[in-house]
């Protein structure tokens, strides 16, 4: 390390805000460490405008405990220090008693857990610089954000929501994006593809993990995954800072920060929301066979981890990933809390979903809590009052809370049982009817408790785990040799169905089959977190060529279901507000399910999906007086008489409805 110090006046400093701030006499700097004996401060210079590095010596300021110290937090402040284009991380010594849980390694230098910005490598895989060193860093040279005189969030309501989930860079990396290299991947290219959203009709995107990570983390020890990248993000190193290499043209994090907040201006501009998928139940620092040391660990891995302190002090793994956060310890609640209102305030997000969210609901020593602190302190804070709060209401430690999270009223759930009930029902199995009909209607013997409303339940088939629409109606298993690890990662438990032919085919009834499949539902890898852009990327030629049948179907589908409120009622559903045509609910062996649903001044809306094998010939009810039923879905039609917007007149008494098909009747006038 430097043996010349700079001239910098030296300051005891202050013990909040945690991180780094600036003051009156100078730049203060802040980390808490209650096990802590040793800490220092490193620092590296950087030159304006290229790309930091650590990699030749750090300036070290050693904190005296008895004057740099406040009960568990180390802090020191440094007049005449840049007020940009610094580097800085900690080392930090302690015990090492690891059956205690200490983890201190003082040859490491640490990311501060607070630190707002973070630099490592600038270019997104950059194998050349496969084991680049993160560090925090900050910027207070930079002028505040413009959002805007006339700016606004657009405040949808939870029951008007249609969330799109996507991945940043996959978005618009492929080529077939047409975006110049330099922004493909980036914040900046996901706002060239804002008019595909609005054509979608959606109007919030759920953005996968945008927080700092390393996407290289499993190229750097020999294992079954080595030949991967970690496209995803699942893995956090630092909870406040925005994912630097998202950055255009490898711009870096002060880049990064403020195109964050360009994309999140132009999203609400179009009137979409943005929810961030975050990753509170673990870091990347992996596991004790083969730590990636980067902070927390470091700094205190007794408080930031929960342990089985009867079993040598070993990190208890409820994530999966070798780690859990202890999210219910006072400090790193603390921690959590601000980082959510950072997001909130600084780059104005509209809310969060939280991944393997029944991690928030464990305490200290994973015991499950009824009423965990972190997640009734979400619900509660003043800051994240109208934030989305949605949670995964399991864990990989068996905590399945689905209809039961703790919720306070507040939050809402991705609704695991809707996606496995519709799956099934949808691919003909027996003695689903009830299910499908409870899951359709609003998931009541699951959400009607207390004040909750049919939109806590997030209602989807498929998202970023397991598998995609077309795998679903293409695969009967899944067929994750490439990953390296014999199958053994991903979910079992699809409830897919191949349609006849397992994987792509050119057998032109099967393609038929699963178009309508792919209809009434809303590679065969059902794990690609690790793939790069072929599994992962957005394929844009596709759409192209789509565009007519399957990107027409969706788009119209969504578009009707927010122009029409019978579909996203406030309450649940009561005895006038829909009637089931149904006399068969008793019978296991009955796949076919018809209902009304009422819209109070006639404009009804009829329902029938068929999940047999043959066609079912049904009677229409009489529609309201003085109005005629019409047409708008029959999955069985080629497009684009499979969805007619504004519905087809002429609809007799009774409707054959084909094999593995749905129809939707509107009354009109």
């Amino acid at each position: 390390m430097s043996e010349t110090k700079p001239s910098w006046k030296i300051f005891p400093g202050q013990a909040f805000p945690l991180g780094v701030s600036e003051v009156d006499n100078g730049i203060n700097f802040a980390i808490f460490s209650q096990h802590a004996t040793a800490v220092m401060l490193c620092l590296a210079i950087t030159e304006r405008g290229k790309p930091g590095t650590a990699d030749g010596d750090m300036i070290e300021l050693a904190l005296d405990p008895y004057v740099n110290k406040t009960g568990d937090i180390w802090h020191i402040c440094l007049e005449d220090l840049p007020r940009s284009n610094v580097l800085y991380g900690y080392r930090i010594d302690g015990p090492r008693d690891w059956n205690l849980g200490h983890r201190f390694d003082s040859s490491v230098v640490l990311i501060d857990p607070y630190a707002k910005l973070i630099e490592g490598r600038r270019c997104f895989g950059d194998i050349s610089n496969k084991f680049s060193k993160f560090l925090g860093t900050y910027d207070f040279d930079g002028l505040p954000f413009d959002w805007g005189e006339n700016y606004k969030c657009p405040d949808i309501p939870e029951k008007d929501l249609v969330i799109y989930e996507m991945n940043v860079r996959a978005f618009t990396r492929d080529d077939s994006s047409g975006l110049d290299r330099d922004i493909s991947g980036s914040y900046l290219g996901l706002i060239e593809k804002i008019p595909h959203l609005l054509e979608l009709g959606i109007n919030a995107v759920e953005l996968l993990p945008v927080f700092e990570f390393d996407e290289l983390e499993l190229q750097r020890h020999p294992n079954p995954r080595d030949h991967m990248v970690n496209t995803w993000g699942y893995s956090t190193i630092n909870f406040f800072a925005p994912m630097s290499r998202y950055a255009s043209a490898g711009g870096g994090p002060v880049n990064a920060s403020w195109e964050f907040r360009q994309m999140v201006k132009a999203l609400h501009g179009a009137g979409i929301e943005v929810i961030l998928d975050v990753v509170y139940n673990h870091t990347n620092e992996a596991d004790d066979a083969n730590p990636y040391t980067t902070s927390f660990r470091g700094i205190d891995n007794k408080v930031y981890y929960m342990l089985d302190l009867e079993n040598n002090g070993q990190l208890l793994n409820f994530s999966g990933c070798g780690n859990t956060l202890n999210c219910n310890h006072p400090v790193v609640m603390e921690l959590i809390l601000d980082s959510l209102r950072h997001w909130v305030t600084e780059y104005h997000v509209d809310g969060f979903r939280f991944d393997l969210a029944s991690v928030l609901c464990r305490g200290t020593d994973g015991t499950p809590l009824n009423a965990p602190p972190l997640v009734r302190a979400i619900a509660k804070d003043a800051v994240l009052s109208k934030c989305k709060i949605i949670s995964e209401p399991w864990d990989c430690g068996g905590l399945y809370l689905v209809g039961r999270f703790p919720n306070w009223d507040r939050w809402a759930e991705w609704n695991g049982k809707y996606r496995d009930d519709i799956r099934r029902f949808i691919k003909g199995e027996c003695g689903l009817k009830g299910s499908f009909a409870t899951r359709v209607a609003g998931s009541s013997d699951l959400y009607k408790v207390n004040k909750r409303k049919p939109y806590h339940s997030i209602n989807f088939v498929i998202a970023h785990d397991g598998f995609t629409l077309r795998d679903l109606v293409s695969y009967n298993s899944k067929h994750n040799d490439a990953n390296g690890e014999g199958g053994n990662d991903g979910s079992n438990d699809n409830f897919s169905w191949n349609c006849g032919f397992e994987g792509e085919t050119d057998i032109t009834n099967i393609n038929a089959l699963r178009a309508r499949q792919m209809k009434n539902f809303q590679f065969g890898v059902n794990d690609i977190s690790g793939n790069t852009n072929d599994a992962n990327g957005r394929r844009w030629r596709q759409l192209d060529a789509r565009k007519s049948s399957h990107f027409r179907f969706f788009s119209e589908a969504i578009k009707f279901r927010r122009t029409h409120n019978v579909f996203g009622r406030e309450n649940f559903l009561s005895a006038n507000d829909v009637t089931w045509h149904e006399g068969n609910w008793d019978n296991p062996e009955s796949r076919f399910l018809a209902f009304t649903l009422h819209e109070g001044s006639g404009g009804d809306i009829y329902l029938a999906f068929n999940a047999h094998d043959y066609v079912v010939r049904v009677s229409i009810p009489p529609p309201p007086v003085k109005r005629s039923w019409f047409r708008v879905v029959d999955t069985n039609l080629e497009s684009p008489d499979d969805f007619v917007p504004n519905g087809v007149p002429g609809v007799n008494n009774t409707y054959d409805i084909a094999p593995y098909s749905s129809i939707l009747l509107e009354s009109k006038l």
